[in-house]
């Protein structure tokens, strides 16, 4: 752990060894004003000299304006080191999830991700810029002074030194218990911000229903949980300040008394005497910075340990060994015997086996549950199938990246996700290279002209958090306007119209149809009057495709498709039809 930690300073070992330097020096420099008092009192006074005294203080105000400039070089690069350590542990963070298939994201919560990209990082960089640093000049500045202090009477800093032990076992001890509680103060605010994502995201749902108080309650349970939390780490934190500080006081009063009866004896000068003592504050200073230390590491360490957590997550889901960038898709797609269950649970569907033909138009329908979303994440590789292969072009589609495959995939669905920015840039999502010609084009091939003009910004109009200023039809022309910017060779509509009325719907539903031209295109549906026309219909059940023809074979056969059909029109419809 202390290693792979350390692996983050090598790109700022310059930084890291001109920060330590200065660090070092001032707490060499700090020692110095202990030993020119001494020298003050012991040989300058009683000479009377006062061009001796008023050099030493010219000398004194030199080293401290050398120290105030060590200061600075300390606090302004140190921090510089940590912000770029922890720039580079998100950027690395960031990386690392981006990665991750869609199983990991069903699994783990958006606000304990974002809480892991901030606050945790915020304490490690804390960490990066304080931890070597202080351990290291608290060792040097306890045995410098302690040097110093045995240099001017060795018995009594054999007697002060006894102290050490006993705080070092007390710190040991607060600091393994602040460890540990720290790790459920970050778990709690994980937890926290992930309830709070959760409700804000949702405030017009908790709204429709009148639920603020049930939130409320929520909100509070989740919310004294993380402050629980916090108050037991603060009230170990306390008992070892308030530990600290009589043990610092203890040793003061200790040199102090004991000082005093060596002077009395003749072993001490008064000049060694307050040389002394003014050593011993020195001595206690990196006692009392263990005091900042016994909050910082516990923290850092829990941090880096829940940032390691997410680092060394597998991802499942990743580049074969030599993949190739895929060639343009011709579109034939082959499940060949796939099945598929999420880790290792039941199966949601087995040996499912079909072609679809490039340029087909093929819908996929059944009931609720029973994969067909799934069926068709399968193909850009959104989830992996736990049996079989899929092939498109009779290759298979581990063969290529999936940056490459991806980027030939076109997917539509219900729920349309629009970023928080304008509408042009939610357009260009579908090619961030395009030109205003291009987006002006698909804006055009979408149906979406007509809603830019009627806007007061036009395309730079700000959509808001997940396109919240923009009805559901005009979303669905916008993800419809991506695709066309896109130009993909196959093409998933995924229940892309189920939430529009019927007006919205049949508008919408003539952009699909141009936007299917073509392209092989894979529509999941429940409303079966959109797909009527489709080359084919598979039947999706839970024994796999059960049925598979155009509209009116699977009419004919009077299975499940003629079941589901009836279901929604009612067999006189389909009578009048024939």
């Amino acid at each position: 752990m202390v290693k792979r930690f350390f692996n983050y300073f090598k790109p700022y070992k310059r930084l890291f060894l001109i920060d330590f330097g200065c660090a070092v020096l001032v707490a060499l420099l700090e020692m110095a004003f202990p030993v020119l008092v001494r020298q003050v009192i012991n040989k300058v006074l009683p000479v009377g000299s006062l061009r001796q005294i008023f050099l030493i203080g010219l000398a004194l105000v030199l080293l401290y304006l050398v120290t105030t400039g060590l200061h600075y070089i300390v606090v302004a690069l140190g921090h510089r080191l940590g912000i770029n350590i922890e720039t580079d542990m998100r950027r690395q963070l960031f990386a690392k999830i981006q990665k991750q298939s869609y199983s990991y994201f069903d699994k783990v919560k958006t606000g304990e991700l974002m809480s892991r990209l901030s606050s945790d990082l915020w304490d490690i960089s804390e960490l990066s810029h304080h931890g070597p640093e202080e351990i290291f000049i608290a060792i040097m500045t306890l045995v410098g002074s302690f040097l110093l202090m045995y240099r001017v009477q060795p018995t009594l800093a054999l007697m002060t030194v006894v102290f050490v032990p006993v705080l070092a076992i007390v710190i040991r001890y607060y600091n393994r218990k602040m460890t540990v509680i720290n790790k459920g103060i970050y778990q709690g605010l994980a937890e926290y911000t992930a309830g709070l994502e959760n409700v804000l995201s949702g405030m017009r749902v908790v709204k429709a229903f009148a639920n603020e108080d049930h939130e409320k309650l929520a909100f509070e349970d989740l919310n004294q949980q993380y402050r629980s939390n916090k108050i037991k780490f603060y009230q170990a934190m306390g008992q070892s300040s308030s530990f600290n500080y009589m043990m610092i006081k203890s040793i003061n009063l200790f040199s102090l008394m004991v000082g005093s009866y060596f002077t009395v004896r003749g072993n001490l000068t008064p000049g060694d005497l307050v040389g002394y003592i003014l050593l011993v504050n020195v001595f206690v200073r990196p006692i009392e910075r263990m005091n900042v230390m016994i909050e910082l590491y516990p923290k850092g360490i829990a941090g880096f340990r829940r940032f390691c957590e997410v680092l060394d997550q597998p991802v499942d889901i990743e580049d074969a060994a030599g993949a190739v960038c895929a060639p343009h898709f011709n579109g034939l797609i082959e499940y060949r015997d796939v099945s598929f269950s999420y880790d290792e649970g039941a199966s949601v569907f087995e040996d499912v086996s079909v072609v679809i033909e490039p340029g087909q138009k093929v819908a996929l329908v059944g009931p609720s549950g029973v994969g067909k979303t799934t069926l068709v994440n399968l193909l850009p590789r959104f989830y992996e199938a736990t049996r079989g292969e899929i092939l498109i072009d009779k290759h298979s589609i581990k063969e290529y990246t999936l940056e490459s495959l991806r980027k030939q995939i076109g997917i539509v669905q219900q729920d349309v996700f629009l970023f928080n920015g304008t509408l042009r840039e939610n357009v260009l999502y579908g090619k961030l290279d395009a030109t205003e010609r291009e987006v002006e084009e698909a804006i055009k091939k979408a149906k979406l002209a007509e809603v830019v003009k009627d806007l007061p910004e036009g395309l730079d109009t700000v959509v808001g958090q997940r396109g919240v200023r923009l009805s559901g039809g005009q979303k669905q022309r916008l993800a419809i306007a991506r695709i066309f910017l896109k130009n993909p060779s196959i093409l998933i509509l995924d229940e892309a119209t189920s939430a529009l009325d019927s007006k919205t719907e049949q508008f919408i539903q003539r952009s699909f149809d141009e936007l299917a031209v073509g392209r092989t295109t894979l529509i999941v549906a429940h409303r079966l009057a959109t797909i009527k026309d489709c080359d084919r219909i598979l039947v999706v059940t839970e024994e796999g495709i059960t049925e598979d023809g155009t509209h009116q074979e699977l009419l004919a056969i009077n299975g499940m498709y003629a079941e589901l059909y009836h279901a929604q029109f009612g067999k006189k419809e389909e009578s009048h039809q024939e």
